[in-house]
């Protein structure tokens, strides 16, 4: 398996731009990590549908988790490489992405774009779910 942290330290200083995902002109966190998907695996295989700022009131609760679930290995516990799914507020709707470096996770952040953080206890509190960045298998028909 190919280790994404290089590839999504290429991101860092990416502008955040809502909706975006290209490297170096704009990213918000889901664009990041569909950006880190075509930098490791080539084109997105599922379609991502339009989404706005108040998506996870349009698109459903735990949209963001459901996709994840449906599309990539989920992970017992976070580890470095992992894809992490975070709440933004205690009780809230899983609604932000960061890919873990370790002691430490690269998102796109609303202010500052795509910058590496650490992964401070308040942020591990906030974990939601973990996920390998690589292809699920397709179950058997």
């Amino acid at each position: 398996m190919t280790n994404p942290i290089p590839a999504a330290r290429r991101w860092l200083g990416t502008p955040f731009v809502p909706r975006a995902s290209c490297r170096g002109a704009g990213a918000d966190c889901l664009g990041l990590i569909r950006g880190l998907w075509r930098d490791l695996h080539g084109a997105e295989p599922w379609p991502i549908p339009a989404y706005g700022p108040d998506w996870p009131r349009a698109l459903g609760d735990n949209a963001l988790q459901i996709a994840l679930q449906k599309h990539l290995p989920s992970l017992a516990a976070p580890r470095t490489g992992a894809v992490l799914l975070f709440r933004l507020r205690a009780g809230q709707t899983p609604a932000h992405l960061g890919l873990c470096t370790g002691t430490h996770f690269i998102h796109a952040h609303h202010t500052s774009g795509t910058i590496e953080s650490p992964l401070s206890t308040p942020w591990r509190h906030r974990i939601a779910g973990a996920f390998a960045l690589i292809p699920k298998p397709q179950q058997e028909a």
